[in-house]
């Protein structure tokens, strides 16, 4: 009788353990759910560019078949990391000439790297973490955002 009141108390405990929310950076659960992060402007005239992020991220989450976008502006580039719906998976390229179609139409102006490779998203939502450091410099982040989009480069 004693092992199965232990065994039930264990269970629970096990249960209890595995239901805790663990209040943590977002890059650390970037990949397993939905973490929907702000753009990210890296220029000295951040204010005159985030609206321009804002309409980006608002015309890139308008496709059915994304749930997750991060932008980094960069300031050359833009980087655009999206997450694709599980079953939408088969569609990549077609999904991916969707968005550069689009992207070049309506900002001809700007530079895109645009990339569904999860490292690349988790490296554009941690930039984003730094960035909401005041103290972190811009030339560093604007550093490693090109070494984000080299890595993705490299990778094609």
């Amino acid at each position: 009788m004693r092992i199965k009141y232990f065994c039930m108390a264990a269970f629970i405990f096990v249960g209890l353990l595995g239901c805790s929310q663990n209040d943590s950076n977002e890059s650390e659960l970037a990949l397993i759910k939905t973490t929907n992060p702000s753009p990210v402007v890296i220029e000295n005239n951040k204010e005159n560019k985030l609206d321009l992020v804002e309409s980006i991220k608002k015309d890139i989450e308008s496709i059915k078949e994304l749930y997750d976008v991060a932008i980094v502006k960069g300031e050359e580039d833009t980087l655009v990391a999206y997450k694709v719906k599980h079953l939408q998976r088969f569609h990549m390229k077609k999904i991916e000439k969707k968005m550069n179609d689009m992207l070049e139409k309506k900002y001809p102006d700007e530079n895109f790297t645009v990339s569904s490779d999860y490292k690349i998203f988790l490296e554009a939502v941690k930039l984003n973490e730094k960035m909401e450091d005041p103290d972190y410099p811009k030339k560093k982040a604007n550093k490693r955002l090109k070494e984000i989009i080299k890595l993705k480069n490299e990778m094609a």
